[in-house]
């Protein structure tokens, strides 16, 4: 199993801003509606290329769908006890 690329909640937020269900999701990137329920668990990891197909339906850029970027200093931060 691969890990997640994307941030599973940005990919179903962006779905539901979409008026979307994972049907109709699916269907418009290629993929089954099993696999989108996994993407947005995040039990699986889309392809880049994968990713790339949500970004007509869900109108939005790669980006919005990654993780957020940790700053280096918030991550030295948080790790300093």
């Amino acid at each position: 199993m691969s890990p997640p690329t994307q941030d599973p909640q940005r990919l179903r937020k962006k779905r539901i801003e979409a008026g979307l269900n994972q049907r109709e999701l699916a269907a418009a990137v290629g993929v089954s509606t099993a696999h989108m329920s996994l993407l947005e668990r995040g039990l699986r990891g889309a392809s880049p290329r994968v990713l790339k197909r949500f970004t007509g339906p869900l109108n939005c850029q790669l980006e919005d769908l990654m993780p957020p970027e940790t700053n280096a200093v918030e991550a030295d931060e948080a790790g300093a006890v």
